[in-house]
């Protein structure tokens, strides 16, 4: 069994990544840099044809789209968000897993059962608006909408697709006062992965097993 991982240098997707192995499986891991990481910048698409180039052959059973960025955390709505941050917060969160997804397609179609799993938030959940960090939010709902319109296309090929709250995850990104560490999401995150199917396609589930309103 393949999985591929972007965003595995660090936080959840270097938990994941460990548990693959240790389970056994081939495990790609991508990041921006490392000598240990299959280079990718999700937002590059030269990046994305060199991965594919990279991995042209190879079976892909599980796909985890977990790079991301909140670089919104402390902005202000009075002269905050800048425009650029916009188009930099959309590039990794909403267009980077469309172009990892794209390339991969493929190997995707090579495999018996595969799967894409998006590592979104419920941040971006249409039924929780509690205001602020409105880039990250708006991002998130967009991989939302972009899961559940793939999981519609894909579905045709045999490819499941499943959409994922991790938590809020003692990460860099989550902050020390987070709920959960990185352990517990991983754990829950494989059960779900593990559970997907092209009976549950679409569905946006939390780290724990339950169905989270879009």
């Amino acid at each position: 069994m393949h999985a591929v991982i972007t965003g595995a240098n660090r936080g959840i997707g270097a938990a994941l990544d460990a548990r693959y192995r240790t389970a056994g499986w081939k495990v790609t891991a991508t990041a921006r840099q490392g000598a240990e990481f299959l280079p990718l910048d999700v937002t590059d698409p030269a990046a994305h044809r060199a991965m594919a180039h990279a991995l042209d052959g190879q079976a892909v059973d599980l796909l985890i789209c977990n790079a991301g960025t909140y670089p919104d955390k402390y902005e202000n709505l009075a002269d905050g968000y800048p425009a650029q941050m916009w188009a930099d917060t959309f590039a990794t969160n909403v267009t980077g897993v469309f172009l990892t997804v794209q390339a991969l397609l493929p190997n995707l179609q090579m495999a018996t059962a595969p799967k894409v799993a998006i590592i979104a938030s419920q941040m971006g959940s249409s039924t929780r608006a509690p205001g602020g960090s409105y880039i990250y939010r708006a991002s998130k709902a967009a991989a939302i909408n972009l899961g559940r319109n793939l999981a519609t296309d894909l579905s045709r090929l045999g490819i499941a697709v499943g959409i994922y709250h991790p938590g809020w995850v003692r990460t860099d990104m989550g902050g020390d006062s987070a709920a959960i560490d990185t352990d517990q999401s991983a754990d829950g995150l494989v059960r779900r992965f593990d559970a997907l199917s092209m009976d549950t396609t679409g569905q946006f589930l939390t780290w724990d097993g339950q169905e989270h309103p879009f």
